[in-house]
């Protein structure tokens, strides 16, 4: 019998599969338990449908990741903090400031655990931060830490 894996099942399929299984696996078990429906014309054709939604908004979130990488590469972040001799902070800059002062300052509200920083910053100047937007898209950040007054 051809059905239409709902749900991952472990050795048999992934979710939106179409394959042939025994009967009586797809009667007693997953037609029962929701895991699956029968592959019917009506089916497929829903089945279809929803992967051609999903493809559109894929594509919706890479052209969104673009035009954020595009804003975020134009602009500066601009932090102060209190250093000693040789431009070393008291202290350090991390990516929770980081997300704070860009939204703040240029009203982009950004998760702190998408900016790669190895370590955090702990000297006066400009440092690059890449930031992980989409699995396709990296942008970078720069970020300009001054002294404060």
């Amino acid at each position: 019998m051809k059905v239409i894996f709902l749900k991952d099942v472990k050795g048999k399929g992934k979710k939106g599969e179409v394959k042939n299984v025994a009967d009586g696996y797809a009667h007693n078990y997953l037609l029962k338990n929701n895991l699956a429906v029968e592959a019917n014309q009506a089916a497929v054709s829903q089945l279809e449908g929803q992967k051609k939604k999903e493809q559109k908004e894929a594509a919706n979130e890479l052209k969104e990741a673009e035009a954020l990488k595009d804003r975020l590469e134009a602009l500066t972040v601009e932090l102060t903090a209190k250093s000693g001799e040789g431009g070393r902070l008291f202290g350090s800059i991390t990516t929770k400031q980081v997300a704070k002062e860009l939204e703040r300052s240029h009203g982009i509200k950004l998760d702190k655990r998408k900016m790669e920083l190895g370590d955090a910053i702990r000297a006066l100047g400009y440092t690059n931060i890449p930031v992980k937007l989409h699995p396709e898209v990296t942008a970078t950040l720069k970020v300009h830490v001054t002294e404060e007054a």
